[in-house]
């Protein structure tokens, strides 16, 4: 399956990820300067999902991609000084293309299947000093799903709710107070979505007591990102999404 799964890289003059944009739900052109080098990319996890294929996304992986990615970019690169890519990189968890990208996120992850070498490479992935940003995962299934994974991953590492002073909630921007940004599909009703009732901002933690993954479970921070530029989405969720990924991006260069 995981063989399977993995496509050659285009070339630049076309467009730089068309080769998944069947499994995206909502794919964007390429802007002008999509194949210049920076000094940091946005990793977006290609992972394996039981429900790839299922409901309006091909993938699980690809919800909210790839406009969502790009939409957070141009917020990056508007908001700090980080000279970041204008496109996404797609970083596929069957390769070990994984070490080269150390900034990565993944929604839906809930879901995830995972083998033993894929449980292999990211414990490299994180003691080589990786970052995972997680969203967009409801429900206790899906949380108990996600832990699974986590302590195949990481064993003994700890999750913790994430107080007002953590370092990560100040590395840019002041986040000590925080609310649920919901998907827009919930957002002018009661923001609960697929049964997760209480919003969470998490954490998990490595021996050093450095945050290693960034939880944001029963909310969805990527619609807030994907769907800013439309008046039906309220400012105040997309503002707190994009301070919270701007902070967490930060974090990851610094610590």
């Amino acid at each position: 399956m995981a063989g399977a799964m993995i496509v050659a890289q285009p070339r630049p003059g076309g467009r730089r990820w068309a080769q998944y944009e069947f499994e995206m739900q909502n794919p964007a052109d390429d802007p002008p300067d999509a194949w210049e080098t920076t000094e940091f990319a946005f990793g977006r996890l290609r992972y394996r999902s039981s429900r790839d294929g299922r409901g309006f996304s091909r993938s699980r992986w690809g919800i909210d991609a790839n406009k969502s990615d790009r939409q957070f970019i141009t917020a990056l690169r508007r908001l700090s000084r980080v000279q970041a890519r204008s496109v996404e990189q797609i970083v596929d968890i069957a390769t070990d293309d994984l070490y080269d990208w150390p900034w990565l996120y993944a929604v839906g992850i809930g879901d995830w299947t995972l083998t033993s070498e894929h449980v292999a490479r990211l414990r490299n992935f994180f003691e080589r000093g990786g970052f995972l940003m997680v969203d967009d995962f409801h429900n206790e299934r899906e949380w108990a799903s996600f832990m699974e994974g986590v302590n195949r991953i990481l064993p003994g590492s700890r999750m913790v709710e994430l107080d007002d002073d953590d370092a990560i909630l100040h590395t840019v921007y002041d986040l000590s107070h925080r609310f649920r940004v919901p998907g827009l599909n919930v957002v002018h009703g009661s923001q609960i979505e697929r049964g997760g009732v209480v919003p969470h901002w998490r954490a998990i933690l490595d021996e050093k007591d450095r945050v290693v993954i960034a939880i944001c479970f029963n909310m969805d921070l990527g619609d807030a990102w994907e769907w800013a530029d439309i008046p039906e989405y309220p400012e105040q969720y997309a503002s707190l999404a994009f301070r919270a990924g701007v902070n967490y991006v930060i974090y990851a260069m610094t610590h």
